[in-house]
């Protein structure tokens, strides 16, 4: 089957020229949700599409929606799409590589005068990280109607600033509604963020599903007194209390193969070094691709609760912020990428996305799928985060034919190749 090229040198000049905006010491970004950089990220993208030939629309949480005509623009586009925020000390292509392949889809789609029965959409997905406003994913989640649109422009960060007011002082507060979104298909590229890719020597993952997860707030809360004059069988310590939740949470993970947990954020009060900690609040992640294993992570961690503050005498309180069960992705989609990466000349592998995505969102209400390309040793959130140019064309190659072939191929230059398919 004939295929279609993207431009491999443009995508990777857009990606460094995002980059640029929040750019770290160690070679990454920082572009919280909704602040100054992500609008500087998010005005970046939307002249770009603009330039690129698309109609740009901001619904009422945010999201960016940009649109290029189809022959029949009365049927669901084909979208495609991820997100521009990053977490505290991000990658530079965790999310933006998503919504920059889709613009270069579009970008290409003209080099190749190719013309689709469906429209095609990029959507921006607002605060999918979650580092700044809690939970991750609002954007999409709203859309999806996992989340009500007034209980998220009513979230606060740890400064207690409102969604809603920062949403409205970067200019990003549409008023295109958030119900109703409807696609033919969707497709979401993203980087690995695991090392599966790379240790079996794979350039493209073909995703079929999402592992599920579940986050908790907890806050232990013991007794503040000083630390020479208080003996030990006297203490309340919130500290090792914290410490024994800690341990369990790596021991629930272990114990359900291949489940993950993690304790990612800590504030310790009063923070004194003379003083015995009173209160500790912390954060409890639980990941696994199994509902029924995920479950059972949870009790188990109700339990070590309850055995930590008899234990302890420490009060837990363990708050379950979100939820969300393992994701199949659609068959259909699924096989269009998969056969876009065989004729392209890929190799690939199925896999499960360790990590939580738009796309699982998105596949409430519309068929979905994911293309997932290696990172280098796995490594995401973080600083050094890195890829190549190859991989990213290899990713956005294989989107670029999928979305064509799912969207319908009206024309295009004969002279460049073919798609096939509809």
């Amino acid at each position: 089957m004939n295929t279609f090229s993207i431009n491999s040198d443009r995508l990777w000049d857009s990606l460094m020229e995002m980059a640029k905006i929040g750019a770290t010491e160690k070679g990454g970004c920082r572009r919280l949700a909704l602040t100054d950089l992500d609008k500087q990220g998010r005005d970046l993208y939307v002249a770009w599409a603009k330039e690129a030939g698309c109609t740009v629309k901001v619904d009422q949480v945010g999201n960016i929606i940009c649109t290029r005509p189809g022959e029949n623009n009365d049927l669901p586009p084909v979208g495609t799409g991820s997100h521009l925020d990053t977490q505290p000390s991000g990658g530079k292509f965790d999310g933006v590589f998503g919504v920059l392949a889709g613009l270069e889809v579009i970008r290409s789609m003209k080099d190749h005068s190719i013309k689709t029965k469906h429209p095609i959409e990029i959507s921006v997905w607002t605060n999918e990280e979650g580092s700044r406003f809690a939970p991750a994913m609002m954007g999409s989640g709203v859309v999806s109607g996992r989340f009500g649109l007034q209980e998220i422009l009513d979230k606060v960060d740890v400064e207690g600033l409102r969604f809603g007011d920062e949403l409205e002082r970067i200019g990003y507060a549409g008023d295109t509604p958030v119900t109703g979104r409807k696609f033919h298909a969707f497709f979401e590229t993203h980087i690995e963020q695991g090392p599966y890719l790379e240790a079996e020597e794979k350039q493209i993952g073909v995703v079929t599903g999402g592992q599920g997860q579940r986050w908790f707030d907890v806050v232990l809360t013991g007794r503040e007194s000083h630390a020479g004059t208080t003996p030990m069988h006297l203490r309340k310590d919130a500290l090792v209390a914290t410490s024994q939740l800690v341990l369990k949470v790596e021991e629930i993970a272990k114990s359900h193969k291949p489940g993950c947990g993690t304790v990612g954020y800590m504030q310790v009060l009063p923070n004194s070094r003379n003083t015995i900690p009173g209160e500790i609040s912390m954060s409890v992640d639980l990941r696994h691709p199994v509902d029924e294993e995920l479950t059972a992570m949870d009790e188990a961690l109700k339990a070590a609760v309850a055995e930590i503050i008899a234990d302890t005498g420490v009060d837990i309180a363990l708050k379950p912020i979100w939820y969300y069960a393992p994701i199949p992705f659609d068959d259909n989609c699924i096989e269009a990428v998969r056969n876009a990466t065989i004729d392209l000349g890929y190799s690939y592998m199925d896999i499960i996305a360790g990590a939580g995505h738009d796309a699982c969102y998105v596949s409430d209400f519309a068929p979905a799928s994911m293309i997932f390309t290696p990172c280098l040793n796995g490594i995401s959130h973080n600083e050094i985060e890195s890829t190549t140019q190859e991989e990213c064309e290899a990713g956005c190659s294989v989107l670029l034919n999928a979305m064509t072939r799912i969207a319908g191929l009206v024309s295009a230059d004969a002279s460049v190749g073919e798609a096939v398919g509809a």
